[in-house]
C-alpha cells in the first residue's frame, strides 16, 4: 500500500513539474484599450483563433472573423457579441484554400472598413483528410493563402501604422525542409502529411522574417507566434473515431486549452516594446531561438519570389521588391475576365458600432537583428 501511494505521489508530482513548465501557458498583457481599432482573425470560430478574438472584442476592438464557413462564423460571431458585450464582432467569409476567395475577402473588406491594425493568421490545417486536390492542400492553406492576404492588406496596414501582423507557426517548424521543386505538387498519405505541415510551418517563420525586413521603417512590425501544445480541433480532427476516447482525456491533461493557446499570439499583437524584434519567433510570450534554416535570409528571399508566383502575383522585380498595389487598385472590383466568384459575404449586427478614428500616435522601428541572441522579453 505505501509503494501505492509513494508511486501515485510521484506521478502527480511529476505531472506538476510538466503541466506548470510546459502546458500552462502565461497570461498576455499587452495594451488594454483597442477601441477605435480594428483587427482580423483567420480561422476564428473555434479553438486558438475564437479565443484571440475574444480577447480582442474584449478590449474594445472591431473584430473580423474569417472563416470558410458561413454558419460557423456567425455563430462564433454571436456568441462572441455576447460574451464580450462588444457588438462589434462580424463574420466575413474566406477560404484560404481558394486563392479567388482570398482576393474577394480582400475587395470586401477594402471596400467596407477603413482601418486595419491588426491580422492575424491564425486558420491552418494539419491534414488533408480526403480532400484530393490538383496542388498542396497544406501549404496552400498555411501559408500561400496568408501570404497572398497579407500582401493585398498590406497597403492599408501601412495607412494604419503602427499596426502588427502576426503568423501563426509551430514547433513543428524545425523539421521542416523546403524544395522549392515540389512546393505545390499534392501530397498523399500522411507521411508527406506531416512533412508538408513542417515544411508550411517552416514557411511561416521565413515569411514574417522576409516581411519583416520588407516593411521596416513603415510601422508595420510582423511576428511568428508558438501557441503550443493546444487540445483544439486542429488536434482531434483527423483522429480516428474509436481512439478519442483513449486520446481525449490525456489531451486534457498534458495539452492547453485554447485560450492558453490563445496567449503567445495575443501577446505578439499587443505588447508594447517588442518592436525591435519584428519577424522574431515567440513562445510563451518571449523571443526564442529557430532552426538554422529558419533563419536564413537566403532561404527566406527565395520562399518570397516562389510563393509571389504560387500566389498569382507574377514575377517580382528585384530592383523594386517593396512595390505594393495601390490600394485604390485593390477596392475596385475584379475586371471581367479574371474567374473571381462575387463579393462574399458580411455578417454583422444591426446596431451600429461607435466611431473608429485613425490612432496614429505611435510609430515603431525595427531594429535589424542577424546575430540573434537569445533575449528575455517582458
Amino acid at each position: 500500500m505505501e509503494a501505492l501511494l509513494l508511486g501515485a505521489g510521484l506521478l502527480l508530482g511529476a505531472y506538476v513539474l510538466v503541466y506548470y513548465n510546459l502546458v500552462k501557458a502565461p497570461q498576455c498583457g499587452g495594451i488594454c484599450s483597442l477601441r477605435g481599432r480594428t483587427a482580423v482573425v483567420t480561422g476564428a470560430n473555434s479553438g486558438i483563433g475564437k479565443m484571440t478574438a475574444l480577447e480582442l472584442a474584449r478590449r474594445g476592438a472591431r473584430v473580423v472573423l474569417a472563416c470558410r464557413s458561413r454558419e460557423r462564423g456567425e455563430a462564433a460571431a454571436f456568441d462572441l457579441r455576447q460574451e464580450s458585450g462588444n457588438n462589434e464582432v462580424i463574420f466575413m467569409a474566406l477560404d484560404l484554400a481558394s486563392l479567388a476567395s482570398v482576393r474577394a475577402f480582400a475587395t470586401a473588406f477594402l471596400s467596407s472598413e477603413p482601418r486595419l491594425d491588426i491580422l492575424i493568421h491564425n486558420a491552418g490545417i494539419s491534414s488533408c483528410g480526403r480532400t484530393r486536390e490538383a496542388f498542396n492542400l497544406l501549404f496552400r492553406v498555411n501559408h500561400v493563402g496568408p501570404f497572398l492576404l497579407t500582401h493585398l492588406l498590406l497597403p492599408l496596414l501601412k495607412t494604419c501604422a503602427p499596426s502588427r501582423v502576426v503568423v501563426i507557426s509551430s514547433a513543428a517548424h524545425r523539421r521542416g525542409r523546403l524544395d522549392f521543386t515540389r512546393l505545390d505538387r499534392p501530397v498523399v498519405g500522411w507521411q508527406q502529411e506531416l512533412r508538408a505541415y513542417a515544411d508550411s510551418k517552416l514557411a511561416n517563420v521565413l515569411f514574417a522574417r522576409e516581411l519583416a525586413t520588407r516593411l521596416e521603417g513603415t510601422g508595420v512590425t510582423c511576428y511568428a507566434a508558438h501557441p503550443g501544445p493546444v487540445n483544439s480541433e486542429l488536434f482531434l480532427r483527423h483522429i480516428p473515431g474509436w481512439l478519442r476516447p483513449l486520446l481525449c482525456p490525456l489531451a486534457w491533461l498534458v495539452l492547453r486549452t485554447p485560450k492558453g493557446g490563445a496567449q503567445t499570439p495575443l501577446y505578439c499583437a499587443l505588447q508594447e516594446g517588442i518592436e525591435p524584434f519584428s519577424g522574431r519567433y515567440f513562445a510563451n510570450c518571449h523571443v526564442e531561438d529557430v532552426s538554422p534554416v529558419a533563419r536564413d535570409d537566403r532561404v527566406a528571399h527565395q520562399l518570397w519570389k516562389a510563393s509571389m508566383k504560387l500566389a498569382g502575383l507574377g514575377a517580382e522585380k528585384e530592383d523594386e521588391p517593396d512595390q505594393e498595389p495601390p490600394l485604390e487598385d485593390l477596392r475596385t472590383p475584379s475586371s471581367p475576365s479574371t474567374p473571381y466568384p462575387a463579393e462574399p459575404a458580411v455578417s454583422e449586427p444591426s446596431s451600429p458600432g461607435p466611431q473608429r478614428s485613425p490612432d496614429l500616435s505611435k510609430l515603431t522601428h525595427r531594429v535589424q537583428v542577424k546575430t540573434e541572441p537569445e533575449p528575455q522579453v517582458s
